[in-house]
């Protein structure tokens, strides 16, 4: 019984740590997936995070690769809210109030979406941060909608995320993939 006993103890030592073995390499974040070796065809769960003027922001998304395919107007068609990355909502997190297109935005967590199109696009930050793609979107719950103009770039085979401080308590958030970008300005209140 005593050698049963081990080795079920010894069996159940090494499931245990491959399961978290497992629970970890899937909780692993990306900060830059440009960099990674991208041999995966699943979207990479990535992090953007900076620290401007002591505080701290941060944006978690699913970076999806372009893989030859064709992004805008396919993929994800113009005109229609989009998760702006992949699986669950791209959310955005601060710890004080933001000004992003002249409205206040209480310090908290949200979801990011955008509307594309070709000429422009809708930047929508939403109150229900917790959503699976754009399934559980509701106008109702948006907090801020602002205009941006896409501007051409660089081919960026991962979606990505960029906050950038620009001077003080102002900064600009960006999101690059394929060949487009997007970016907005915001402030950290006081």
């Amino acid at each position: 019984m005593t050698k049963t006993f081990l080795a079920s103890t010894i069996f159940f030592l090494i499931s245990a740590f491959s399961y978290s073995q497992q629970i970890k390499k899937s909780e692993e974040v990306c900060y830059n997936p440009n960099l990674v070796k991208d041999t995966s065809k699943k979207s990479i769960k990535s992090l953007a995070v900076a620290v401007i003027n002591g505080d701290s922001i941060k944006i978690n998304y699913h970076s999806p690769g372009v893989r030859k395919r064709i992004i805008w107007g396919g993929l994800v068609p113009n005109g229609e809210v989009w998760v702006t990355g992949a699986h669950d909502a791209t959310t955005l997190e601060f710890a004080k109030a933001l000004i992003i297109g002249g409205k206040k935005i209480a310090a908290g967590k949200y979801a990011f979406f955008t509307i594309p199109g070709k000429n422009e696009w809708t930047v929508i930050i939403n109150k229900n941060w917790k959503q699976h793609l754009a399934t559980e979107y509701d106008e109702k719950e948006d907090v801020v909608r602002i205009k941006v103009k896409p501007k051409k770039n660089v081919h960026t085979e991962r979606l990505q995320y960029f906050i950038q401080p620009v001077k003080g308590n102002n900064a600009k958030i960006a999101m690059a993939w394929e060949k487009v970008k997007i970016e907005f300005p915001f402030t950290i209140t006081n």
